[in-house]
C-alpha cells in the first residue's frame, strides 16, 4: 500500500515533509524494528518514550513517523526526506494505520472480544474448540498464548498492541482462519490497542476490583470495561453475565443486540442444576424453552458460567447446539485454571486465581466438593507493583477458607518480597497460616507436612513458568514443583 493510501485512514492534525509515493514495507512502534519504507509510530509508554527515538527511525530509513508530541525540528525530518504526520493521539493513530495497512483484516473473521476480571482465558478455549468442533479453523490471542489454528504464536501481552493484533488477525486469514476469539483487558482498552478491530460479538463475564494501581478506582476500571461494549456495531452481539449487579451499567450505552447469561430466571441462556466434583461440572442450560445438558472437565461453578457464555454467543453466531455441546465436553483442561498435580490420595490444584474474587470463589469450589472431609490448605501470594488493594482481602480469604494459609512470595517483580507479605497478612484475622517468603519451599512443606488427603490450593500463577524479581525472569512453575514434591513423597 502506498504512503499517500495509507495515510487517508489516520486523522492527521498536519503532515509535513516529504511524503514519497512508495509502498509502505510495515508499521512499526518499536523503532529497533524499523527498516527501509516502513512507518514509525512514536507512542509513549510506560517505561518511555518513543519519541526519543524519532532520530533513530529516520536513520534506519522510516519513509514516515506519526507523533503526537511535535518535538523534533523540521530540518531533521526534510534532511531524511521523510514525512511528519502530526496527530491528537499516537495510539489511535497506530490502530487506524495498522487496520489500513493489514486490509481490516478483523472484518473478514467472526472475531469475539472477552472481557470482565475473571474467566476469560477459559473461555476463550471453549470457544475456540466450540467452532473448531463446527468445523472453523479459529485463532485465539490471551494470556497464556496465541494460536493461529493448532499453532501457537508465544504471547506477552493478555491484548497485544494495535500493530500486532492486526497482523496476527491478517496472518489468521492467510492461513485459513475463518473466527477468532480474543481476551480484551481493561489496560488495552484504554490504551486504544482494539481500535478500529470489528467485533461480531463482545462477552462481559464478571467485574469485580482488580488493576486499581492503573484504574486508580472501579470506577475507572468499570468504564474502561465498557469501551468494549459502546464500540460495538448494531449488528453485533453484547453477551453478558445477568448475574453481575454491574452489567447494566456497562451495556446501557452499547448498539448491540443484548444476550444474557446467568441462573436469574430472565436470562436469555439460564444455567441451572450445577454439580461438580474434581473430575468436572456439569449443568442444564434453557434456552428458548429447552433444556440442554452439558458438563466440562473443568472443575466449579464459575466453570458453568464461563462455558455458558461460550455456549450462548456460539449459538447466536450460528453454530448449532451439537456441535457447542460437544466443543464444551471435549475442551482440553486450560493451564493453571483449577489443574490437577499428581495422581496420589494428596489432592493439589494449581490455579491462576489472583484477585480476591477468583481466590473466593476457587475455595468455594473445592470447599464444596470436599464437604468438610478432607483438610483444605491454600499456598499463595501477592504480585508486585500491582494492586495493593487485593493484598488483605486476599489474605483475609485463604485464612478464613483454609485449614491454614501460606503465604508467600509470587511475582515480587521490583518490591521487597516481605513488604508485599506484610499487606497480606495485615488482613489475616487468625492464626492460623505461616510465612514462608521462597515460594519453592512453601510449596514443599504444604505437601509434606499436610494430612493424607489433605486438598492444597496453590493460587496465583497458574499457567506461568516464570518468577520475576527485580525485573529477572527465572523458570518457575507451580505445577512442576507441586509434581516434584508429590512424587518424592
Amino acid at each position: 500500500m502506498e504512503l499517500t493510501q495509507l495515510l487517508n485512514s489516520v486523522k492527521a492534525i498536519q503532515v509535513t515533509g516529504e511524503v514519497q509515493r512508495q509502498d509502505v514495507s510495515g508499521i512499526y512502534y518499536d523503532s529497533r524494528r524499523v527498516v527501509k519504507n516502513s512507518v514509525f509510530v512514536a507512542i509513549k509508554g510506560f517505561a518511555t518514550d518513543g519519541h526519543r527515538f524519532i532520530l533513530d527511525a529516520i536513520n534506519k530509513g522510516a519513509i514516515a513517523v506519526v507523533m503526537e508530541d511535535n518535538c523534533v525540528p523540521e530540518d531533521i525530518f526534510i534532511h531524511g526526506k521523510t514525512a511528519k504526520i502530526l496527530v491528537k493521539n499516537s495510539r489511535i493513530a497506530l490502530a487506524e494505520l495498522s487496520n489500513a495497512f493489514y486490509k481490516s483484516p478483523s472484518s473478514k473473521l467472526t472475531l469475539i472480544g472477552i472481557t470482565g476480571t475473571n474467566g476469560k482465558t477459559t473461555t476463550t478455549y471453549f470457544i475456540k474448540n466450540i467452532f473448531e468442533t463446527a468445523g472453523q479453523k479459529t485463532g485465539l490471542a490471551g494470556t497464556i498464548a496465541n494460536y493461529i489454528g493448532d499453532r501457537e504464536v508465544k504471547s506477552s501481552l493478555t491484548t497485544p498492541e494495535s500493530n500486532d493484533m492486526n497482523e496476527m488477525l491478517f496472518e489468521m486469514i492467510n492461513d485459513g482462519c475463518s473466527a477468532a476469539v480474543m481476551e480484551v483487558s481493561s489496560h488495552s482498552l484504554m490504551l486504544q490497542r482494539v481500535n478500529s478491530l470489528s467485533f461480531a460479538a463482545g462477552i462481559f463475564s464478571n467485574i469485580t476490583s482488580d488493576h486499581l494501581d492503573f484504574h486508580k478506582d472501579f470506577n475507572g476500571y468499570l468504564n474502561a470495561k465498557k469501551i468494549l461494549f459502546d464500540s460495538l456495531g448494531e449488528n453485533a452481539f453484547a453477551v453478558y453475565n445477568i448475574d453481575d449487579a454491574h452489567s447494566d451499567e456497562l451495556l446501557k450505552d452499547t448498539k448491540a443486540k443484548k444476550v444474557s447469561y446467568g441462573e436469574n430466571e430472565a436470562a436469555d441462556f439460564r444455567i441451572k442444576d450445577v454439580e461438580f466434583g474434581l473430575d468436572g461440572t456439569r449443568f442444564s442450560v434453557i434456552y428458548k424453552g429447552k433444556e440442554y445438558k452439558l458438563s466440562t472437565i473443568l472443575v466449579g461453578e464459575f466453570n458453568a458460567y464461563n462455558a455458558c457464555a461460550a455456549f450462548a454467543v456460539s449459538v447466536v453466531l450460528g453454530i448449532s447446539t451439537d456441535d457447542a455441546i460437544k466443543g464444551i465436553k471435549t475442551a482440553k483442561q486450560v493451564p493453571g485454571r483449577m489443574e490437577a498435580a499428581g495422581k496420589g490420595s494428596k489432592k493439589v490444584l494449581v490455579d491462576y486465581s489472583h484477585t480476591a474474587d477468583s481466590l473466593e470463589k476457587a475455595l468455594i469450589a473445592i470447599k464444596s466438593i470436599v464437604k468438610d472431609k478432607q483438610p483444605v490448605y491454600t499456598v499463595f501470594g501477592c504480585g508486585g507493583n500491582r494492586d495493593k488493594t487485593k493484598r488483605p482481602l486476599m489474605g483475609k480469604i485463604a485464612a478464613a477458607m483454609s485449614k491454614k494459609a501460606f503465604v508467600t512470595s509470587d511475582n515480587p517483580r521490583n518490591e521487597e518480597p516481605m513488604d508485599i507479605i506484610k499487606d497480606i497478612i495485615a488482613g489475616i484475622e487468625s492464626e492460623n497460616f505461616e510465612v514462608i517468603e521462597n515460594r519453592e519451599e512453601a510449596i514443599k512443606k504444604a505437601i509434606e507436612t499436610t494430612e493424607d488427603n489433605a486438598v492444597i490450593l496453590i493460587a496465583g500463577k497458574g499457567h506461568e513458568t516464570y518468577q520475576e524479581i527485580k525485573g529477572v525472569r527465572n523458570h518457575f512453575s507451580d505445577l512442576e514443583i507441586a509434581n516434584k514434591y508429590l512424587t518424592a513423597l
